[in-house]
């Protein structure tokens, strides 16, 4: 079975609507690419240091889709990594069957 390729976030951000070739477009455009090769655990712990050193949660939130709450969560996690159990990844396969492959061809 294939990995299916995750789409990347698109930036909601005024600025990277304004103007879609700049620089700071570029740098979220990088962050979600980042972004769509994690888990959720790392995606959550990216998200939290990015906020660690930004402290802008709900930008952070608009640049890539997360909910601030997720993103508070990634933060606690990052600056107590001891006080977190290791967990917050689903098994693969647990979503909803493909459209494709659901179709019966009737």
């Amino acid at each position: 079975m294939r990995k299916r390729k995750r789409p990347i976030h698109i930036c909601k951000c005024t600025g990277c609507q304004k103007h879609t070739y700049g620089k700071t477009a570029k740098e979220h455009k990088a962050i979600n690419r980042v972004l769509s090769g994690l888990d959720e655990r790392n995606k959550r712990r990216f998200a939290g240091l990015l906020a660690g050193q930004q402290g802008n949660i709900s930008l952070l939130s608009e640049i890539t889709g997360l909910s601030r709450n997720t993103i508070y969560r990634g933060q606690s996690e990052v600056e107590h990594p001891s006080q977190n159990p290791i967990s917050g990844v689903r098994r693969a396969g647990g979503s909803r069957v493909p459209v494709e492959k659901n179709n019966l061809g009737f």
